[in-house]
């Protein structure tokens, strides 16, 4: 149980009227029922994926703090336990937050959550995950699309090998909404273009120790000269599946996703083959105007340029603003990840990776 936990247990009343006489300047607020209009929660879903903790949070808080100097931005951090997730919304709800931006562990489990805070009048934007419940926006990406990316980008990297090709496929965690898209995505163009899917594994919390146990059982069951190439569901899990073929002498093209620092180093050096970039800023941006929008009572309409339903089909027509991605090799992170600033050549091109830098013609 964490600090701001243990403050609820103790006393909710004093920590709603704490944070009404902070946020809001009028102790009587929440008394008459208006609630914090002042406050925005934030509920991210990990800390093992570096992105959440190095970029989401702080670019939506910086963006929240640029539109609205006064407002405050509740922040927790879930580490993959839905019921620790729960307890943090529910905490929200009772101190008397009136927009909370969702980036959900379990997309399932978020239902009653969503619909109970939409009774009171709480406004809950889905971050990067889509969540069931009525929920009053979705910002994330076009994840089907990225799939297909993914898969794209591991045919190439296979070359004129591809069509003879076993693939490994060491997929995300099955409770992220995600997950089903990167894998059809990534379907629709390997079962099409490599010989066969030979060993397909969905990895619980996106574990890196766990897909790289999954990637020696696939050397196992395949031999070391029955796989061609592997696709994996994110850059963390590249890294352990990377090791187990190092391990058994198996050098072949692995493919990841999220642009991590490391997995960034690891395509220099040639040991991966591929990421993929998402902008994170332009997604943080645009849940950051929308809460604050919303904070204020105003219409989303032109932040929200689509619309999407759950994926129980139960809630339709959310209003939602899907991102592009783009494949990153080593020839082309000198024009996407530094030149957006997501991180400097001095930052990547460290120790072993200089070297690899340099061929690569980034200084």
């Amino acid at each position: 149980m964490n600090v701001w936990t243990r403050r609820v247990v103790i006393g909710t009343a004093a920590v709603s009227m704490a944070l009404s006489v902070a946020a809001c300047g009028k102790a009587g607020d929440n008394a008459k029922g208006g609630g914090d209009n002042k406050t925005i929660g934030l509920l991210l879903p990990e800390n093992k994926t570096t992105r959440y903790e190095t970029f989401d949070r702080p670019m939506m808080e910086a963006k929240i703090s640029a539109l609205c100097p006064d407002c405050k931005v509740k922040y927790n951090n879930a580490a993959q336990e839905t019921e620790t997730q729960k307890k943090q919304f529910d905490a929200l709800i009772t101190q008397g937050v009136k927009v909370i931006i969702l980036d959900a562990v379990d997309f399932k489990a978020t239902k009653s959550w969503v619909n109970q805070a939409a009774a009171k009048g709480v406004k809950v934007i889905a971050y990067d995950r889509l969540a069931e419940g009525k929920l009053s926006a979705y910002v994330s990406y076009d994840n089907e699309k990225i799939g297909r990316m993914q898969g794209q980008a591991l045919v190439k990297a296979l070359g004129d090998k591809a069509k003879d090709s076993q693939v490994v496929m060491i997929n995300g965690s099955p409770t992220d909404p995600n997950m089903p898209f990167f894998k059809k995505g990534a379907h629709s163009v390997l079962d099409k273009q490599v010989k066969k899917v030979a060993y397909e594994q969905d990895i619980p919390d996106w574990s890196t120790d766990e897909a790289n146990k999954k990637m020696n059982a696939a050397l196992d069951s395949l031999g070391k000269d029955g796989i061609q190439g592997v696709y994996s569901g994110n850059d963390g899990m590249a890294g352990g599946i990377i090791t187990a073929l190092k391990q058994k002498g198996v050098k072949v093209p692995v493919g990841g996703q999220d642009a991590e620092l490391a997995g960034l180093q690891r395509i220099l050096k040639g040991d991966q083959a591929f990421t993929i970039y998402k902008q994170i800023k332009p997604q943080a941006d645009s849940t950051a105007e929308i809460a604050v929008k919303l904070l204020k009572g105003e219409k989303i309409g032109s932040l929200t340029d689509t619309k999407v339903d759950s994926l129980s089909g139960e809630v339709k027509g959310i209003p939602a603003k899907l991102y592009d991605a783009q494949i990153v090799t080593k020839d082309n992170i000198a024009s996407t990840i530094i030149k957006d600033k997501v991180y400097k050549a001095s930052q990547i091109c460290t120790g072993d990776v200089k070297k690899a830098c340099a061929a690569a013609g980034i200084k």
